[in-house]
């Protein structure tokens, strides 16, 4: 096997893994618990949320007997979030949540399907400034992640079949994953901070929240970092350049 095909299947083996099977697996899912169709929800989405879940933040007021079990999530209407890797977490702060108990504040984690954590205690700690609830926004791109997820290993895999000039172009989304990341959600935390509602108990000026780093909203310090899934977007965008270049150098290779 050459380089660059070594180099695409590691990416996409990646991929598959990391976004794919729990993006494509859990997809719909959260719509029949809201709507409680739960018999509707597929026998496979149990298994893949309850290993995606595994080892990852529990709020101290789920359930200790439904922690890391989907079904009891359910029984026990717990908040459940997406199955897929967390890509960027945001933290908040404040005096009324003690550190026993909350030791790095409230969190919630952003992923291409959606939100993990503790959402419901963040969209009311954000209702007081006036900001609008973390669904309101993104809601195209959530739709759009499952068939991305599905469409983007199909093109590395077009990439290992195609050899022609322009080959490299299949690779393109694969590379911008990070990137691409950045950009929305960079984009979305300035929408949310400009536009403010009247309902805000406390009275903000826009502002643009913290991208990356620390920062403060009124009387609340916030802390937003990269998570597992950014650092293996990273790992898959690195593999799928060097893919490109290793193709492109073979190609030179068998041209002389």
């Amino acid at each position: 096997m050459k380089k660059y095909q070594l180099f695409t299947v590691a990416a996409c083996v990646l991929l598959f893994f990391g976004f794919t099977v729990p993006i494509a697996g859990f997809h719909g899912v959260q719509a029949k618990i809201q709507s409680g169709n739960t018999e509707a929800i597929p026998a496979y989405a149990y298994p893949i949320w309850n290993l995606y879940n595994t080892g990852r933040y529990v709020s101290p007021v789920t359930p200790k007997e439904a922690r890391g079990d989907l079904k009891k999530m359910i029984d026990r209407r717990a908040e459940i979030g997406v199955a897929s890797l967390p890509i960027w977490y945001v933290s908040l702060e404040a005096p009324n949540y003690p550190k026993d108990a909350f030791p790095n504040g409230i969190p919630v984690y952003f992923h291409f399907d959606g939100y993990s954590g503790d959402v419901h205690e963040m969209d009311t700690i954000n209702h007081y400034i006036g900001m609008y609830p973390m669904a309101h926004g993104g809601q195209l791109e959530r739709k759009l992640a499952p068939y991305a997820m599905v469409a983007i290993p199909l093109m590395m895999i077009l990439f290992l079949i195609v050899q022609g000039r322009f080959a490299w172009l299949l690779m393109v989304p694969a590379i911008a994953l990070p990137f691409g990341f950045l950009g929305l959600y960079a984009g979305w935390l300035y929408w949310y901070g400009h536009n403010l509602q009247e309902w805000g108990a406390f009275t903000v000026k826009p502002f643009m929240p913290t991208v990356l780093g620390d920062g403060k909203v009124a009387q609340f310090v916030t802390h937003s970092y990269p998570s597992v899934g950014f650092w293996l977007l990273v790992v898959i965008s690195v593999l799928s350049v060097l893919a490109v270049f290793s193709q492109r150098k073979a190609l030179k290779e068998e041209a002389r």
